[in-house]
């Protein structure tokens, strides 16, 4: 479906299967920027308090849906924040009731408002095996959290000592291993059954863990997981260009106001919405693979998850594109992935 000239890129509606859109002032803020390029976005639900039941999944839903600009068509697909605790009944219920679309699981401590994740995944097996029989995705933000782990290893350790004896354990769960960065995380799901899929950032496709201390500790590229070494991006980029339906787009777009970014103890996250298919776009063109964007950001996430292709158009134009420096509104400001940039593609329009 997709049409490109040198100018212009035009094709199917894309999905974004990661996002950050917050509460209050934040989501006010970025909700719209999330719902001009995506027709349906995965909603993590990492609050304080987090998203543990029906209630508060409806609830956050409507706060999505009254922060959307009127006339623009958006879906906040909506997830359950698991705990040690957390009631397989709740889940099966907010499944069925299409309340909640997967669930998401965060290893205690590994990220943003993670204190109240998992502490082992052995207590929730009684969860997995209920998900495991009704086709419920598991989001997995795949990182340990042991101090005798260096940062930039976090990924690959999960996967060996975590995320495969659990895939042992529940061989029928669909599982999509979140933002992945390294080498590791791209061969595993690459050598994976139908079941397990990958979703890869516009930002670990851009840049390696240099850009956090090019002329000083920039803030700006701190995320979790961390950004690694150069093979793994050329890895990333390889299997996001590559045509394997089992990668596909999640932009993990997690905003912080500029103060929560650049202090003594700053937050992790990269607010990449505002130019998110424009990066994707950017990598794709480098790749010389322009003609397999749609697949990536179109098709394969909603074919994973079972639903309909989106029957709408997005248009990219080739054109000089300044990001701004900041994006704010009131007193709140927050900075865009590759502020002050010049980029050679342009978000136009939905159709």
């Amino acid at each position: 479906m997709s049409t490109a000239v040198s100018d212009r890129l035009t094709f199917r509606c894309p999905d974004d299967w990661h996002v950050h859109l917050r509460d209050g002032d934040t989501l006010a803020l970025v909700a719209r920027q999330t719902a001009r390029q995506f027709a349906r976005a995965i909603v993590m639900p990492n609050l304080a308090p987090p998203v543990t039941n029906v209630a508060a999944a409806r609830a956050y839903r409507q706060r999505i849906l009254d922060s959307v600009p009127v006339g623009l068509a958006f879906t906040p697909l909506m997830t359950a924040y698991l705990t040690d605790r957390i009631d397989p009944e709740e889940i099966v219920r907010g499944h069925a009731e299409g309340v909640f679309t997967a669930c998401k699981l965060y290893p205690a401590g590994a990220t943003t408002n993670a204190a109240a994740g998992v502490t082992d995944v052995r207590h929730i097996d009684g969860v997995l095996e209920r998900m495991q029989a009704i086709g419920m995705p598991l989001l997995v933000h795949g990182e340990v959290v042991d101090d005798d782990v260096d940062v930039f290893d976090r990924e690959a350790v999960f996967i060996e000592k975590v995320l495969a004896p659990m895939l042992a354990r529940f061989p029928e769960l669909k599982v999509v291993l979140e933002h992945i960065t390294t080498r590791e995380a791209v061969d595993f799901v690459a050598g994976s059954g139908p079941g397990v899929a990958a979703t890869i950032t516009a930002h670990h496709l851009a840049f390696n863990r240099n850009a956090m201390f090019v002329g000083g500790i920039r803030p700006h590229y701190y995320c979790l997981p961390v950004a690694k070494r150069e093979h793994h991006r050329r890895a990333l980029r390889a299997a996001a260009t590559s045509g394997n339906p089992k990668f596909f787009l999640g932009t993990d777009t997690a905003p912080h106001a500029v103060s929560d970014k650049e202090n003594s103890c700053g937050c992790a996250g990269i607010f990449s919405a505002p130019v998110a298919l424009e990066s994707y776009a950017t990598t794709f063109e480098e790749e010389q693979a322009l003609e397999r964007l749609e697949g990536f950001a179109s098709e394969y996430g909603p074919r994973f998850y079972g639903l309909p292709l989106n029957e709408g158009t997005v248009t990219l134009i080739r054109r000089p594109n300044v990001v701004p420096e900041v994006i704010e509104a009131g007193s709140l400001r927050i900075r865009p992935f590759r502020a002050g940039e010049t980029m050679t593609w342009a978000f136009e329009e939905r159709g």
